[in-house]
């Protein structure tokens, strides 16, 4: 499995544009990402915290909705700005550090008012969150282009058999 997936990674490098995103697919890839963070997340914040998983699971769902509506407006927002940025590493930095700063002024506020807890804390909780959502995106988005890698060569593969056959 391990060997399939790294030959796969090579298969994705060696592409030099990737294949464009259709709305339907970006839409999938948002609820799967955020599905399993939350699925991980709850349970493993309820424990930490000694809160109910209910508790905390409706948190989740709320910092995964914010965190979605906040990636749709910002990205709109950079897309527009980035124009005058470019499209280096300048911008990737300004990119990721301007998402996440948003997204702790939204978070750390709620974090604390649902939890009852003070602004600190709920800045520690976020900051944890981040650390794990660093490495969390890098696996599933690695793993997502593989896996859509290999769908689409399968599904060029079975365009091209059938045009071999006359279909």
């Amino acid at each position: 499995m391990i060997i399939a997936l790294v030959a796969t990674y090579h298969e994705v490098l060696s592409m030099t544009q990737p294949l464009p995103r259709s709305l339907r697919e970006r839409i999938g890839h948002a609820l799967a990402f955020e599905t399993i963070a939350v699925l991980i997340c709850a349970p493993a914040m309820a424990w930490f915290m000694d809160k109910p998983l209910v508790h905390l699971g409706a948190l989740t769902l709320m910092f995964s909705t914010v965190a979605m509506l906040w990636n749709m407006l910002f990205n709109y927002l950079f897309d527009r700005a980035q124009g005058r940025l470019g499209f280096g590493l300048w911008a990737r930095v300004s990119h990721a550090l301007l998402f996440e700063a948003g997204l702790i002024l939204m978070l750390v506020p709620l974090a604390a008012w649902w939890l009852s807890i003070g602004l600190l804390e709920a800045l520690l909780l976020d900051i944890v969150l981040i650390l794990f959502f660093l490495p969390y995106t890098l696996a599933f988005n690695w793993i997502y282009d593989l896996l859509r890698a290999r769908w689409l060569a399968r599904r060029e593969a079975q365009v091209g058999d059938a045009v071999c056959r006359g279909a």
